[in-house]
């Protein structure tokens, strides 16, 4: 059985993920949100929602014990946010993470100069990036709501390609991730339409 935890389990991406983490048989799900009134349980055998603050140090070290994977579609204050991640994933020896970012965080995309709304974004995946953890950062695109599954990736260093990308590429390429603790490990993708 693989334990995931799912931080900002209420944002659009996680909500488009979670289903399709759930056709999984072998995956039990924790969601992480502020205001859990706002999701109904898809699974009462199979997944536990806790309403709570990621920058609430005991509660979030709390969701994480005996978690495999943790992934955060977190915004606002990344960068702490990040920090009370790596401090609480440390605290559980816990080592995979999945963590949403940005496209353009490395000034990447081309013709787009980079601007100061990516700070966030870019502080957030610096600290990560300095961590030991398994990681595994994601620079999507825009997305979009095609049901088709299609998309490219890049790495860090190399210029994005496209500006968009569906919901369901992304939550399919995040099922892999989970699924897989040794896949793109300790990269940084840029994902887009291919």
């Amino acid at each position: 059985m693989t334990r995931i935890l799912i931080l900002g389990a209420n944002g659009q991406l996680a909500r488009n993920t979670t289903p399709m983490l759930l056709k999984q048989s072998d995956v039990e799900l924790t969601l992480y949100l502020r205001r859990a009134h706002r999701i109904v349980n898809p699974d009462l055998n199979r997944v536990s929602v806790i309403e709570g603050d990621v920058l609430d140090r005991e509660k979030l070290i709390r969701a994480m014990q005996g978690q495999d994977v943790v992934y955060a579609n977190l915004a606002g204050e990344m960068a702490q946010q990040a920090s009370a991640i790596i401090q609480a994933m440390h605290t559980n020896n816990l080592k995979r993470l999945i963590f949403i970012s940005s496209m353009g965080i490395y000034n990447e995309v081309p013709g787009e100069q980079y601007r100061s709304v990516l700070d966030p974004y870019r502080d957030s995946a610096a600290l990560i990036e300095a961590s030991d953890l398994d990681f595994t950062i994601l620079r999507p695109g825009w997305f979009t709501h095609d049901q088709g599954v299609n998309y490219q990736l890049t790495q860090k260093g190399e210029p994005f390609l496209g500006h968009d990308v569906s919901l369901n590429s992304l939550s399919t390429l995040i099922v892999k991730l989970a699924l897989n603790s040794t896949l793109e490990v300790r990269r940084s993708l840029g994902v887009s339409r291919a």
